[in-house]
């Protein structure tokens, strides 16, 4: 009585209780970290948002800078407007209307890619320097740039850091990026202010104190630090940086000297954070709430229930039902026994069915087999019947040698597979037969790879197209070829078998070539076609649906059947079969 009070102990609710406080505060632990990791994640996935946002626009700025650049060349060397304002004075009446034509022609270009580029042209020989298009600069900062662009021309050293290259140039304590493109004595300049080339950038939400900014090689900053709300910002350092993390992506623009830098200041992270604190502190709200319930449950129900769950986890990997323990719960106790039993009938009924369906396998395989077999045996006969009756003794020989050698490997071969070298010698010897029967109606060629001696196929298959060639494609108008090559290749899984057979015949009728090309059945109601069908089911059933039959017609005349028979490495070792 005392070890069975003992084996029967009792626990009191504390227990259950501290079980369910460690699993909480483990729970609340993990919801930290996954907390924690999720915003880290987020933040990953914001700024790499951030920075293929950046790049998309980059690379249109690329372009942009590319295409301006092509187009001031080929104004410069083709407009005739500008060879032709050399000719005139620059107050002159021709002068002033040709210049209207060239400032029609920047005026399209600016509505293209935008207000904020500036088009100047400048004649070195007039000393005439002036904008072709509409700008958007002050008028003091468009002086100083005409004496800068002047100077940069006339210096060679200088000009040649301008020279069909966008360059960041500094006017009035404001930065502008300029291309100068020359052509003799003509120049083009296209100029964009600094804080204009990166003002769609500043659209883009960084945070609160996030900014983007255009700086140089050497990290000088080119346009005005503006966080998204339009606030003016300073370079933050030290212990503001590590209070508030910042993430800073640099973008390069292509053949130029400069590059974007977007500093990333996520504030709205420390609302996902509280928020995450909020969901941690509900979550142990309800978790001390299921701790509480538990006090309402009686002391032996949920031993119980675990007991049952485990026995119901607890069938072994060989199907075999484990021993149920006593859960002292006479409903759990009835489940038990109704689910042991109801194991032991799905195994039954699983071993059932796999051998039914092997059976039917076997049954399916040597139906196919027996149809193949008789097919060539009386007309076999009845050559060797003709030879007789015209006494051709020596063909007589030869016919029925070689038929003996055809019949002997179809009624002594019973495996699924044989070798492929020995397949071959049989459909050699069938058509040596068929010489025997056709004379000079067709040629064969065999073409096979060193490496195939120790490939195992199904047997008859080969013997199934080839046949179909000797029926179809024989005529006596002509001689036919057939050719049976077999190649072997590695592809990214397995080695592959790949075995062509073509005749130079007419070919597969278009109807039955239509189905066998979408894998539809053909029809057999007239006891034909019934081999290439056969042969397609036993590929499938063997092969486990991984070998694959190619139907087509050549161009120049003739059917064409490619087999894709991969290696199977469950199957067994076969003998080599003497023919």
């Amino acid at each position: 009585m005392e070890k069975k009070a003992a084996k029967n102990k009792a626990y009191p609710l504390r227990h259950y209780v501290k079980i369910m406080i460690l699993i909480s505060f483990v729970v609340l632990i993990l919801d930290l970290v996954i907390s924690i990791v999720s915003i880290s994640i987020v933040n990953r996935q914001s700024t790499r948002y951030l920075k293929d946002t950046a790049s998309l626009y980059i690379n249109r700025i690329n372009h942009d800078f590319t295409y301006i650049n092509h187009y001031m060349g080929w104004t410069l060397a083709n407009d005739e407007n500008l060879h032709k304002m050399n000719t005139f004075g620059t107050n002159s009446i021709e002068f002033i209307k040709l210049n209207e034509n060239l400032h029609k022609r920047f005026t399209e270009l600016q509505k293209n890619y935008g207000q904020e580029y500036n088009f100047f042209y400048y004649l070195k020989n007039e000393s005439y320097f002036l904008n072709c298009a509409p700008i958007s600069v002050s008028y003091t900062d468009y002086q100083e740039l005409k004496k800068q662009i002047i100077t940069y021309i006339d210096d060679k050293e200088i000009y040649e850091k301008f020279y069909s290259k966008w360059t960041p140039i500094l006017v009035n304590n404001n930065y502008y990026v300029i291309n100068i493109v020359p052509y003799y004595n003509h120049y083009l300049i296209g100029l964009i202010s600094a804080d204009n080339l990166i003002r769609p950038l500043r659209q883009i939400n960084l945070g609160a104190n996030g900014f983007v900014s255009l700086v140089d090689d050497v990290g000088t900053s080119l346009s005005s630090p503006v966080s998204g709300s339009g606030k003016l910002l300073q370079e933050s350092s030290g212990i503001s940086n590590l209070v508030q993390p910042r993430t800073t992506v640099i973008n390069e623009f292509s053949n130029t000297t400069f590059s974007t830098k977007m500093v990333i200041k996520f504030g709205v992270f420390e609302k996902i954070m509280i928020a995450q604190l909020l969901i941690m502190l509900l979550f142990f709200m309800v978790t001390s709430a299921l701790c509480a319930v538990m006090l309402f449950f009686k002391s032996r129900v949920l031993g119980p229930i675990q007991s049952f769950s485990e026995n119901l986890a607890s069938i072994n990997e060989d199907g075999q039902v484990a021993d149920f323990k006593s859960s002292k719960i006479i409903e759990l106790e009835q489940a038990n026994a109704q689910f042991k039993d109801l194991v032991e009938q799905i195994k039954t009924f699983k071993i059932t069915m796999y051998e039914q369906e092997l059976e039917k396998q076997r049954i399916q395989l040597d139906y196919m087999k027996l149809q193949i077999k008789p097919h060539f045996f009386l007309n076999c006969l009845t050559s060797i019947y003709s030879m007789a009756q015209i006494q051709m003794y020596k063909e007589i020989e030869n016919m029925a040698m070689s038929t003996s050698k055809y019949f002997r490997y179809i009624f002594q071969n019973g495996e699924n597979f044989v070798h492929l070298e020995d397949e071959i010698e049989h459909v050699r010897t069938y058509l040596e037969i068929q010489k025997q029967r056709y004379q000079d109606a067709f040629i064969y060629c065999i073409d096979q790879e060193e490496n195939v001696d120790n490939v195992k196929i199904p047997p008859l298959v080969l013997q199934t197209f080839v046949e179909n060639s000797i029926k179809y494609a024989i005529s006596r108008d002509s001689e036919v070829q057939i050719m049976l090559t077999v190649k072997r290749y590695q592809d990214e899984e397995e080695k592959v078998t790949v075995i062509h057979l073509s005749d130079t015949g007419p070919g597969f009728p278009p109807p039955v070539l239509e189905k066998l090309i979408a894998g539809q059945p053909l029809d057999q109601t007239e006891g034909t076609q019934i081999g290439i069908m056969n042969t397609i089911n036993r590929l499938e059933y063997l092969y486990h649906k991984k070998a694959t039959v190619s139907f087509s017609n050549l161009e120049g005349g003739g059917a064409s059947v490619i087999l894709y028979l991969p290696d199977l490495p469950d199957l067994p070792d076969l003998p080599n079969t003497s023919i």
